[in-house]
């Protein structure tokens, strides 16, 4: 019966020590996602969803520009015919 009791007593200690270690695990977990957090939030990142959206605003200017400088190249061959006289 001694015997159970050092085996209760150790299985309680190791649980314990389990219950522990994972609460300081937990506690540095949340220690080094503050810590990174503050960090990422110092280097004055752009997130994800803001990088996404000013990556399509770009892409839609670009299409709009390129169908400006074709419109600007049709008008100034127009131009040109309209302007040119014949010899």
């Amino acid at each position: 019966m001694n015997q159970n009791r050092i085996l209760d007593d150790l299985s309680r200690l190791f649980s314990d020590a389990a219950g522990a270690a994972g609460g300081v695990r937990r506690e540095i977990d949340a220690v080094m996602r503050a810590q990174l957090e503050r960090i990422v939030k110092d280097m004055d990142v752009v997130s994800r969803e803001e990088y996404e959206a000013t990556r399509e605003i770009a892409i839609a200017a670009r299409e709009e520009a390129q169908k400006l400088a074709l419109r600007v190249d049709e008008l100034e061959a127009r131009l040109v015919k309209l302007t040119s006289r014949p010899d």
